[in-house]
């Protein structure tokens, strides 16, 4: 890399940066060039010029303002916000008041009207992990009643129940809530008896404002007879959809509209939006509060750990609690946590998919789990990175580089490597005068794991043919030495678009170690297969893998050196993989 690289410059930039921020907005010289040196020791030996630049970059920084300077940052590397550290051990802080309860129960509520993404992984991870360590109860609970705007889908209640089991947390029972109808309808007409709920059959306009003036609507007041009429005729069809909502009351003169008389059960057109599991058996379905209220309750929920969105759902519960004399749940409400770059939004999957944007749910431009699944995410690393984060209230931006960071410490102590060469060029070496063995490592820390070796053999000519990538040949000047790993050094002669030649240098590798030439990764002609990567933009790395990867098993997750830790899909004669990440 040339001292007056862009890259460099760059990488100056993000730490001086930081340093600025860390320091009220004014960047210290010494400990950026400190840093450059810690994480590019090869201009150590030019560092005077190095400071000359790292003077400039600085200068430029501490002229921005503090809060453009974290604007930057927020932009450009929103990893580094988080704090922590992926080194460290962290564990999450205890829950409140649990020798309260004989058993901790906590609860993961998904809608299956989608698969799963990494948007759900902390409500599952945080319900899961607290429930396990207090040897508590861990429960799944499909929240399906809305069959028409959120309308559930048979295939994703199994794809849930799987990737729960791959993420770790195995839930301990399971409640499906189209299942429980008739129980919220008993509680319901409770209500309705002990005069705290009521039908109401105003046009939507005409109870807004009233409700918004603080005032109640005609059908709040009427008899408790005609109220339960009124639920008579709901249950017996005799309203439309649209006609008749069932509200809970509450005081009309709280500060949060929202909360004001919520509603609690809806009419909708059973024939025309039939559910998946039971038909057109209902056509009186509860909304959120009711249901899951009702079901916190009977299922022993004491730990009710969720987003802070759902702050006004806790309000409006605790009114339909205290009319059945039961005791709220403790409520830990955690902030929202952005991942940049990852699209979490259901509703924007589903329709990609429709729309034939995306090819299926493990699509690799896609932040499902099935998608994280196929390109060689550990659920280990998204178990790690969520519990680091915690249930803070504030909000939490991460980036797909925070997953990988933790995702490379897992697999990098473990992942076998290999050879594979992207957008392959040949390059005949000359001059070969005897055949050498080369002995590669499946782990450059681990040799008990074994080795791949290869025999590169001369022709008659002295020559030797490899695969090597197109781009290590357009950064090599004619003249340089480079290395081939783990073989010998060669002089590059003359490079073209589809092929390049050089010369037989030396073996050692001691020969070109002080000049900190560049070493590049090869394949022998006659030791490949072909092999193709797909990445994480839905695009296709063609290339040459080494032969010894003929005996790598599906869903293996292996790093193809220098370039990035892959998981191997199939294994014929073609080898085919998807990208995790560098």
């Amino acid at each position: 890399m040339s001292i007056a690289d862009d890259a460099l410059r760059e990488a100056i930039r993000k730490v001086a940066l930081l340093n600025a921020v860390r320091h009220n907005g004014k960047a210290q010289l010494g400990p950026v060039v400190g840093k450059i040196l810690g994480e590019k020791p090869e201009f150590r030996t030019r560092a005077k010029e190095l400071a000359v630049i790292v003077n400039d970059v600085v200068q430029e920084i501490n002229n921005l303002s503090l809060s453009e300077q974290q604007r930057i940052i927020e932009e450009k590397w929103p990893e580094t916000l988080v704090k922590e550290k992926v080194e460290e051990e962290k564990r999450l802080p205890p829950l409140p008041n649990v020798d309260k309860y004989v058993q901790v129960v906590t609860r993961f509520s998904p809608n299956p009207d989608c698969v799963l993404h990494l948007g759900s992984a902390r409500a599952i991870i945080l319900c899961h992990e607290y429930a396990r360590m207090y040897k508590g109860k861990f429960i799944l609970r499909f929240e399906d009643t809305d069959p028409k705007l959120k309308r559930p889908v048979l295939e994703f209640y199994d794809r849930i129940r799987e990737d729960l089991v791959w993420l770790g947390c195995k839930h301990d029972e399971e409640y499906i809530q189209s299942d429980r109808i008739s129980i919220y309808y008993e509680y319901a007409e409770q209500l309705l008896k002990d005069g705290n709920a009521y039908v109401c059959t105003c046009q939507p306009e005409q109870f807004r404002k009233k409700i918004l003036a603080s005032k109640p609507c005609e059908c709040r007041n009427l008899s408790k007879k005609e109220q339960l009429a009124g639920w008579k005729r709901m249950l017996e069809g005799g309203y439309r959809e649209g006609e008749a909502v069932y509200r809970v009351k509450t005081d009309l003169n709280h500060p949060n509209p929202a909360v004001r008389d919520w509603p609690a059960l809806r009419v909708i057109d059973a024939e025309k939006y039939p559910h998946p599991r039971v038909g057109r058996k209902y056509h009186v379905w509860p909304l959120y509060n009711l249901a899951a209220g009702i079901d916190d309750h009977l299922m022993g929920i004491t730990h009710i750990i969720r987003g802070k969105e759902h702050l006004t759902n806790m309000v409006r519960q605790e009114y339909m609690y205290k009319y059945f004399g039961w005791k709220y749940p403790e409520a830990i409400h955690y902030g929202r946590l952005k991942i940049t770059g990852a699209s979490l939004s259901k509703s924007k999957i589903v329709q990609g998919i429709k729309e034939g944007l995306y090819k299926d749910w493990d699509d690799p431009r896609l932040a499902t789990f099935a998608a994280l699944r196929r390109r060689g995410i550990t659920p280990e690393a998204i178990k790690k990175m969520i519990i680091d984060v915690g249930p803070k209230t504030p909000d939490v931006i991460l980036s797909w580089e925070n997953l990988y960071a933790y995702n490379r410490k897992i697999l990098d102590p473990v992942a076998d490597r290999y050879f594979f060469v992207d957008n392959p060029i040949e390059l005949k070496v000359k001059q070969v005068s005897k055949a050498f063995r080369a002995k590669l490592p499946l782990h450059p820390e681990k040799p008990e794991k074994g080795y791949r070796e290869y025999t590169v053999e001369p022709e008659r000519d002295g020559s030797v043919v490899f695969w090597v990538s197109k781009k290590d040949m357009e950064s090599v000047a004619i003249g340089n030495v480079i290395r081939l790993m783990e073989l010998f050094n060669v002089k590059i002669e003359n490079t073209e678009a589809c092929s390049a030649e050089a010369s037989f240098v030396s073996e050692s590798y001691e020969d070109v170690k002080r000049t900190k030439t560049q070493l590049i990764h090869w394949i022998s002609v006659g030791e490949d297969m072909p092999c193709q990567v797909l990445m994480p933009d839905a695009t296709v790395a063609e290339g040459i893998a080494e032969s010894a990867c003929r005996k790598l098993k599906s869903n293996s997750i292996i790093q193809f050196e220098r370039f990035g830790f892959v998981r191997i899909d199939k294994v014929n004669a073609k080898l085919t993989a998807c990208y995790a990440h560098k």
